[in-house]
């Protein structure tokens, strides 16, 4: 899912979702994401199904363009910056959802997010990349303790006031 929501404003929200949809994967456990699942994920966009691209706020159309993404029964979902510019209650709702889809769904997402201390609640594993090099890999848990490797890395200082 790329950084610009690249979604279709001309048509409805369910416009979007079936215009884009393909079957699921035939065999295995995985999810098969149909519009269905993703008004179930996220029930703001059932709510407005009939709504133009252009009358949704920049968080529905960030919610839709994730479920876009769904709909399309990737293997692996690339989310470039998905929290960027949204409103606080949108980034809850957002994050939950890609707990959701990491944690029960079993969807493997690459996450790259600015925000650091959220970005490592929501993965298993973390990578740090400078200049297109792997500089630090850990486990996403491991590495939100480690303050003096956030702080070297990305700047991040957990637990201090400013």
């Amino acid at each position: 899912m790329p950084q610009e929501r690249n979604i279709f404003k001309s048509l409805t929200v369910h416009e979007n979702l079936t215009a884009v949809a393909r079957p699921g994967r035939s065999g295995g456990t995985s999810t098969v994401w149909t519009p269905d699942r993703v008004y179930a994920m996220f029930p703001r966009l059932a709510e407005r199904k009939t709504n133009l691209g252009t009358q949704l706020s920049g968080g529905e159309q960030q919610m839709l363009a994730v479920g876009r993404a769904l709909v399309l029964n990737p293997k692996l979902l690339l989310l470039d910056e998905p929290l960027e510019g949204l409103a606080p209650i949108i980034v809850e709702e957002l994050a939950a959802a890609i707990k959701t889809m990491v944690a029960e769904e079993g969807m493997a997402v690459i996450l790259i997010e600015q925000h650091a201390e959220l970005a490592l609640s929501l993965t298993r594993d973390a990578v740090i990349m400078e200049r297109g090099a792997i500089v630090h890999r850990a486990a996403s848990a491991e590495l939100l303790r480690d303050a003096a490797t956030l702080d070297r890395y990305i700047g991040l200082r957990i637990g201090e006031t400013a």
